[in-house]
């Protein structure tokens, strides 16, 4: 047997004001076609959003300490939309909502097709909205050819 995984199932963030978080989250997941569920775990509220293949959650945080992606935790996360003309819709969207999102462009220092934005959440987590992009698309569309563990597109010569 071999283990497939198909993707992320969830992300879960502690918030240090869920009211806060939960007011921006409400905004921003809504917009990006997110649905939302309430589910108390141990007696505290605990918020899902979600889609098709993603659940992102918040809870309350245990102490008060600001987020920062350069200590050992989360760095960022990255939601990944067909195209650049989503991303350009996202980014304007979002503005919209209040959202300090970053204007939308081509990030080289990735890849030459990495075209994103980025925004932070009301804690200071980082979070990115990407096109998806040839790397990706050659990773899904050639995975059986890619045998080996460490640069695997580079050794099947892709």
């Amino acid at each position: 047997m071999s283990i497939d995984v198909g993707g992320v199932d969830h992300i879960y963030v502690a918030v240090s004001n869920l009211a806060r978080s939960e007011a921006f989250y409400d905004a921003v997941m809504r917009f990006l076609g997110f649905k939302k569920g309430v589910f108390p775990i141990a007696g505290e509220r605990h918020l899902h959003y979600f889609n098709r293949v993603t659940q992102y959650s918040i809870r309350p945080a245990r102490s008060s300490d600001a987020h920062d992606p350069y200590r050992p935790g989360l760095h960022h996360l990255c939601f990944r939309v067909a195209d650049r003309a989503q991303v350009d819709e996202a980014a304007r969207g979002l503005v919209s909502l209040g959202v300090a999102a970053s204007a939308p462009k081509i990030y080289t220092e990735y890849a030459d097709d990495y075209y994103a934005t980025f925004f932070t959440d009301p804690d200071g987590i980082r979070l990115e909205i990407v096109a998806l992009r040839k790397g990706r698309i050659i990773v899904r569309d050639h995975w059986e050819k890619l045998t080996e563990f460490e640069d695997p597109v580079r050794k099947a010569g892709l």
